[in-house]
């Protein structure tokens, strides 16, 4: 299978939506895609753009630094806490040291995580409960208190 989506999370569950991905090019597109479609009837205040930028980076880069011995997955999940939207990128084939970077002027590559830290509220990386490591990001006031 190419992908899934869980378009109906438990109620009891602050998680609104999950996605499992194919660690390929054509997967990025597909988490914009259905990030847009599927976080709009929760209405958020926030701005749609910039967590689809954010998911973007963090997908490119699971993509493209992930290893694993293995086939894998990329995963990516979204959760309201209480005003805040927060959005996990997990990757089973991931390193584990996520770092970021600060990319000289000609640097072809190495921005993803500096525009989620200038965009997010805040971010993190870290061991996934799936193995692997998880890329988060916080979006402050995503709904009204």
């Amino acid at each position: 299978m190419a992908y899934t989506i869980d378009r109906y999370p438990c109620e009891e569950s602050p998680r609104l939506g999950a996605m499992t991905l194919q660690p390929t090019p054509e997967s990025v597109p597909r988490a914009r895609r259905w990030f847009r479609k599927f976080i709009a009837p929760y209405n958020p205040a926030c701005s749609v753009d910039d967590c689809v930028l954010m998911i973007s980076e963090l997908v490119t880069n699971a993509i493209r630094y992930g290893r694993a011995d293995e086939p894998w997955l990329v995963r990516v999940e979204w959760f309201r806490e209480e005003t805040s939207l927060r959005v996990d990128v997990h990757n089973l084939g991931f390193p584990a040291n996520v770092r970021l970077r600060r990319p000289d002027a000609n640097d072809a590559h190495g921005r993803g995580l500096l525009l989620v830290d200038s965009i997010a509220e805040s971010w993190h990386a870290g061991p996934s409960r799936f193995g692997g490591t998880v890329v988060s990001f916080v979006v402050a006031d995503a709904w009204p208190s």
